[in-house]
């Protein structure tokens, strides 16, 4: 079992790569501002989800709490994003 937890690391790392490639693609190519917030979305969730293979792969419990921070901001930006493109500001005064 614990030959087979490496190959597996390194496969979801790959995965997760590409599809962070393709997020960026449709983030810089993106035909309107809610096709890049949801390749922004994409982004930050896969970005999180590579730190924690290799938390998984490193067996260290600091990648958790950073990819905690990295889903608590992206979820922030997110969220501003979303308010900016529904009400064109994102603090009411």
């Amino acid at each position: 079992m614990n030959q087979i937890l490496p190959w597996a690391v390194h496969f979801a790392l790959a995965c997760f790569a590409l599809a962070m490639l393709f997020a960026m693609i449709r983030l810089l190519r993106g035909p309107t501002a809610q096709d890049r917030v949801l390749a922004f979305d994409t982004l930050y969730i896969n970005g999180m989800l590579a730190i924690l293979m290799l938390g998984i792969g490193a067996g260290s419990a600091v990648y958790f709490d950073i990819a905690l921070l990295i889903a608590l901001f992206g979820f922030v930006g997110s969220t501003a994003l979303a308010k900016f493109l529904l009400r064109g500001e994102v603090i009411e005064p």
